[in-house]
């Protein structure tokens, strides 16, 4: 992978800094010790994506937009095509590269439309995304006019799916993705004005391993927007799956909205907000021919969409907002 690494210069008095002198070599390492086995294979399909002058993109709208149909040949789209189907599943998007509609599994516009009214505005933040898939909404995020944005999600393929993106997109924007889980951000980085942590909560083993990971990164006065499965219920209530929950084996606890405030609470953040609870559905979640796996209507009971295969409650999912309250 070729990274451009200038703009780390940028930040050499800004908290981010630290982090940016070790950055380079923890990705290098990953991808020299660490690759994929698929990687010669994704490596070849972004090799063959066709250079397009492209005219336009866009970054506001639900379908983030990179040129039109008139601005290559069928042929050409058609072969577009191909490499990125050699690139799937598509789990996050949607998007529309030269008139193509990369109909993803999630319609993750949806989620971004149930919060982004409720967020700090993030023009002229520096803005982590923990977890982020394949970078949907990395670009939402620059589009809101933040300064810079970093995600970090240890899944190469949806690492690659971003360089095929930005191959269209364009490269000069200040959006990064880096093949890293949280725990290799240094500790205590204070480096970050908002932080999203979106759909990774549950897969975490460590409920306040993981808030205390999000807090750090955070500055003083920074906001947390917390996205994650809940169930119904008081506080104190908190569902630990026996084995699987909506076939998923790691899923290590759902908590009920007001457990999950409480644990913020005493993780440290305050200003604690529920700007969003909403059922899942097939419409937000589904197979197509960009995810042509088992999706959300497969893990629910035939008999009763309340409720999972294993007889959980079917997925719900709350948006949280808070500040970091110590220094």
């Amino acid at each position: 992978m070729n990274y451009d690494w200038d703009w780390c210069e940028a930040y050499g008095d800004h908290p981010l800094g630290r982090w940016l002198t070790e950055l380079p070599q923890q990705v290098d390492r990953v991808w020299r010790e660490q690759a994929h086995g698929d990687m010669p294979k994704w490596r070849e399909a972004l090799a063959r994506l066709p250079n397009i002058p492209i005219s336009t993109v866009d970054f506001s709208s639900g379908k983030v937009q990179a040129g039109s149909a008139s601005d290559c040949d069928d042929q050409t789209r058609n072969r577009i095509i191909k490499v990125l189907q050699q690139l799937h599943p598509w789990r996050k998007g949607p998007y529309q590269i030269c008139g193509i509609e990369v109909d993803t599994e999630w319609r993750s516009d949806l989620k971004w439309d149930r919060l982004v009214e409720h967020i700090s505005p993030l023009k002229n933040r520096t803005v982590l995304d923990v977890g982020c898939g394949n970078g949907y909404h990395l670009w939402r995020i620059h589009g809101e006019g933040a300064t810079r944005v970093i995600g970090i999600d240890p899944t190469q393929l949806f690492n690659m799916q971003f360089e095929a993106l930005k191959h269209f997109l364009g490269g000069s924007y200040p959006v990064h993705l880096f093949p890293l889980g949280i725990e290799e951000l240094p500790a205590e980085l204070k480096a970050f004005d908002t932080v999203f942590s979106m759909g990774v909560f549950y897969h975490r083993q460590s409920p306040f391993s993981h808030l205390n990971e999000l807090m750090g990164a955070l500055r003083k006065a920074g906001e947390l927007v917390l996205e994650t499965l809940v169930i119904e219920g008081g506080e104190g209530k908190v569902l630990v799956p026996e084995n699987r929950y909506a076939k998923m084996r790691n899923v290590w606890f759902i908590p009920t909205v007001e457990t999950l405030k409480g644990w913020m609470k005493r993780s440290g953040f305050s200003d604690i907000q529920v700007v969003d609870i909403s059922t899942t559905t097939t419409e937000e979640q589904r197979s197509t021919q960009w995810m042509r796996f088992e999706s959300l209507k497969d893990y629910l009971d035939p008999m009763n969409s309340e409720l999972t295969i294993e007889g959980y409650p079917a997925p719900k999912r709350a948006v949280l907002v808070a500040k970091k309250s110590r220094g």
